[in-house]
This record gives structure tokens, sequence and C-alpha cells, in this order.
């Protein structure tokens, strides 16, 4: 079945109703029509199988026909990611939600060769929000992943986010680097029990500079080594979060 997403400020249950881009999607797309079914969720855990009933011009009216709660992931996975060129953080995005990131911050870093000015920042955060949409309703995943505003390396590092993590981490091509499996091994060891929550900072191409990384260790940052071989943006991302999943999310 076809799954659509209402946002949670607009999510009823007993009125449910398509709207906006998701009811065009259905209406004229994929020319949904009356006693179809379709999967609907909030981004927060909830799915609906419901029934259409009424299709009109501005939204489309549904029946619940079952109701689920998908419990939240295992462990809170924040990726940090400096932009990369052309279309590369698309892709990470849609990867992320797939694998289970829980947010995504895309970061300003010194060698991040896209310009972001205020009003750029709000399209970029604005279409990547989307993809993260697109992702979860093609994956399955009932946890939206919220994707923040992007931010300058410098701001992110010493503000920080909203809450604490028990791992931070960034990749480094830099010598001294812990491989990321012997950073959990020894969390698990030192603290009986997995991280629940980990910050996976990841760089642009050429890495973060010395400077940031510095400023990163400062700040409680772990550098983290990817192995011998050199991966291209993206696949450092996937990779990241491929190990970090599989660590923390089974």
């Amino acid at each position: 079945m076809h799954r659509f997403f209402i946002a949670p400020e607009n999510w009823n249950s007993c009125a449910l109703t398509l709207a906006g881009a998701e009811a065009h999607h259905a209406r004229d797309v994929l020319r949904m029509r009356v006693g179809e079914r379709v999967v609907l969720f909030n981004g927060r855990g909830h799915e609906i199988t419901a029934e259409i009933v009424d299709v009109g011009v501005d939204e489309i009216a549904l029946r619940k026909l079952h109701e689920a709660e998908t419990p939240p992931l295992q462990c809170r996975i924040v990726l940090g990611q400096a932009i990369p060129k052309g279309k590369s953080m698309d892709l990470i995005v849609q990867k992320a939600v797939e694998i289970g990131a829980s947010e995504i911050a895309p970061i300003i870093s010194d060698r991040t060769i896209v310009q972001v000015d205020s009003e750029s920042a709000k399209q970029k955060q604005s279409k990547w929000q989307q993809i993260a949409i697109e992702a979860a309703k093609q994956c399955g995943q009932n946890w939206l992943p919220y994707v923040h505003a992007p931010r300058k390396l410098s701001d992110f590092v010493t503000v920080g986010t909203e809450e604490s993590f028990d791992l931070q981490l960034i990749g480094s091509l830099q010598p001294g680097a812990q491989h990321l499996k012997k950073v959990l091994a020894n969390y698990s060891r030192e603290h009986q029990h997995r991280p629940r929550s980990v910050l996976m900072l990841v760089g642009p191409e050429g890495d973060f500079t010395p400077a940031e990384l510095a400023l990163a260790r400062g700040h409680s940052y772990q550098p983290i080594t990817l192995g011998p071989i050199i991966l291209r943006v993206e696949t450092a991302a996937i990779y990241c979060l491929s190990i970090l999943s599989y660590e923390l999310l089974i």
C-alpha cells in the first residue's frame, strides 16, 4: 500500500485527511479513488491503515481501519554532516533515514565548497526535510528524522544540541584516531551498557581542518578512523551510520 505523511500537528486519528502535496500526489499522480487503502504515518511512531472515503478538490478524507505504534529506536544517532558539493547531501539524507538516524545536522566547515546564506539555508533545510519524508515513506520508517538548518561547525561544536550524548565522535584522517569498533567496546566495558545516544560528525571533501579537529577534541569529541582507505563523503557517512546501526539499534 502507498504511504503518506501527516505532520504530528495535523494528526487526528478520528478525522483523517490528506491535504496539500500529499493529497495532490494521491489524487493526481497515483489516481487513487474511494475505497482504496493507504498507510498514514506521523513521523513520531504512529501508523494508521485507512480507507479513502472521499476525494475532494482540496483534501482527501479517510476512515481509520487499524492503528499501530512503532517503538523508538534503541539508540539516538545524530549525523552531523559537513555539506558536500553537488547532490551528495541529498543521497546522504536519504540513506541516513533508511539506516536509522534520529536527526541530521548539515554542517558548514572551513572546507565546505557550497555557499550557504540565511535564505538558502532555509531552502536547503526544507528540501532536505522533504527528501527525508520521501525516504521514510518508501522504506517504512515511522520515526522521521529532523533535518536541522545548516550551521557553522564552530557554532555546532561549541553550542551543541539541546541534549547531551553518551558519545561524540568525529571522523578523522589524522594520526591517533581510534577505530570505531574499539571506541564502542571501550564505552560498553566502562559503563556496562551500550551507548544510548551518539553524535557522529563526518567531514567534507578533504576532511576537517586540524584546527576544527582540535576544536572538536576540546569539546569531548573522540576522533575515529574509518580505515586506511580514504572514502568519499557520502560513503563515509553511510559507513559510519551502518556500523552504529548494526552495533546499537539491533
